[in-house]
């Protein structure tokens, strides 16, 4: 068998994630079996397998690559120089990516995932992954408050749960509601950024 560039590997890869999301989405993880995977990305099992040995390692591979677009996410809104500022548009660019359809997708096997790792722990290791990621934006949050510029009315482990909730419950929402109004929410947000901040017309005067 030839060897495959790195380019065509990774297209590869992405090809199976991409039919393995599509029947998550639509099957559900129990119902999806390898052989769906490898008819929806129309390729021999001998080819999946050769990346993915179940479909477990593919829930992981689907889940790391989100757990590191939200740590580019986060790093990038911690290295703002106005710790306000960059929890806005850490909230602004969340919502620009769960606007993204094929996104939305991939959120509902995110939520699958999610309700599984509370009774089979294989699933647990990637849901704490990204638990982890609370973290970063919790120091983010106290050196904010140790600056004045976030309310030290609230402890910081709150308020860094409170930001979390307000992006987990979207996704649960828009998962049940598609056309959920993302504009709408976005603004209510921004209302609880403000209030967090003490300056709730920020956006406005921005």
């Amino acid at each position: 068998m030839p060897k495959l560039t790195e380019r065509t590997a990774r297209e590869r890869r992405r090809r199976i994630l991409d039919a393995a999301i599509e029947c998550f989405a639509a099957r559900g993880l129990h119902a999806t079996t390898m052989a769906d995977i490898c008819r929806t990305a129309k390729l021999s099992p001998g080819a999946v397998y050769c990346w993915y040995a179940s479909k477990e390692e593919i829930v992981d591979a689907v889940a790391r690559e989100r757990h590191d677009r939200e740590r580019e996410l986060l790093e990038s809104a911690l290295g703002s120089a106005n710790p306000s500022a960059g929890l806005r548009t850490f909230l602004d660019t969340y919502f620009d990516w769960l606007a993204d359809p094929d996104e939305q997708q991939r959120r509902r096997v995110g939520i699958q995932v999610w309700a599984e790792s509370l009774v089979n722990e294989r699933f647990r290791p990637s849901v704490d992954e990204g638990i982890g990621q609370r973290g970063l934006a919790l120091d983010a949050i106290r050196a904010a408050q140790a600056e004045g510029v976030i309310t030290a009315a609230a402890d910081a482990d709150g308020i860094t749960r409170l930001v979390l909730a307000i992006i987990q419950g979207f996704i649960l929402q828009q998962a049940w509601e598609p056309d959920i109004d993302i504009e709408s929410y976005r603004r209510a947000a921004d209302l609880v950024v403000g209030a967090l901040t003490g300056n709730p017309e920020a956006r406005q005067s921005d």
